[in-house]
């Protein structure tokens, strides 16, 4: 476990790199802004999601001509890529600062190379993420999915100010179709693009702000649990691979950030 500390001890960022890559802990004076782990099994902290992001209906496309099948994991869908299941590696750690990096594996059919660098600025923390490929092109989507606690310790429960231009439309199996419609009232489980800055900010009455910046084209934003909400920042939308396939190239990574700051207000 990397632990990141800053403001003398006040802010505490934790990084299991042996679980996935996942930040599992964001404390800040005592609130965790992220569900932790001893609170909800499966919904807790922030994964990175990659070689893709969401879901890809029944774990299907073709690319180059040539059809994959990846595990589904998530009947009857392949969900939220492979990377957050795997071991990572330390390349750099320091009080304040960690890269980690993982390589891309089976069942993933490419062969390529994730990293992460996380940064604990003054009142912010910054993400970025590389995938890159080794022998050749390959398809793509990134990003991170934390489960931000519904309810902290003091305050009200959490608020979602969303600023997004338009929405995918999704089918009866919750797959975006390619059509964009008017952003529609919540609850969601959706991806949002025409992003603006910021691109959403949770407001937690009496307790705190925090203010989420990304250059990632679609946010995923999933209100449904009771426990938590999550604001997904994500490279491109589920079943991009079918719908708006990005492609990297030896040498020509695919490159996204996010930067999530806080402010105390009780």
């Amino acid at each position: 476990m990397i632990g990141l500390v800053a403001d003398n001890g006040a802010v505490r960022v934790d990084i299991n790199e042996l679980g996935g890559g996942q930040i599992e802990r964001l404390l800040v004076d005592g609130l965790d802004l992220l569900v932790p782990p001893e609170r909800h099994e499966h919904g807790s902290g922030a994964f990175p999601m990659a070689p893709w992001a969401g879901r890809i209906r029944h774990g299907l496309f073709t690319f180059d001509g040539v059809e994959y099948q990846l595990p589904v994991n998530k009947p009857p869908h392949a969900i939220h890529g492979t990377v957050r299941d795997q071991r990572w590696t330390v390349e750099s750690s320091t009080h304040n600062a960690a890269v980690i990096s993982t390589v891309l594996a089976e069942p993933w059919p490419f062969a390529g190379r994730v990293v992460q660098r996380v940064s604990l600025l003054p009142g912010a923390l910054s993400l970025e993420m590389e995938v890159h490929t080794h022998d050749g092109p390959m398809p793509v989507t990134c990003g991170w999915h934390p489960w931000w606690s519904r309810q902290l310790t003091r305050g009200g429960p959490v608020e979602i100010e969303l600023h997004a231009g338009s929405m995918y439309k999704r089918d009866d199996e919750g797959i975006p179709t390619g059509e964009f419609v008017d952003v529609q009232s919540p609850p969601w489980d959706d991806c949002f693009t025409d992003l603006h800055s910021p691109v959403a900010v949770l407001t937690w009455p009496g307790a705190a702000t925090l203010t989420i910046e990304s250059d990632c084209a679609c946010v995923v934003v999933f209100t449904e649990p009771e426990h938590a909400v999550c604001v997904e920042p994500q490279s491109g939308p589920p079943d991009a691979f079918n719908l708006e396939p990005a492609v990297v190239e030896p040498g020509q990574p695919l490159v996204v950030h996010t930067r999530w700051e806080w402010a105390l207000t009780g």
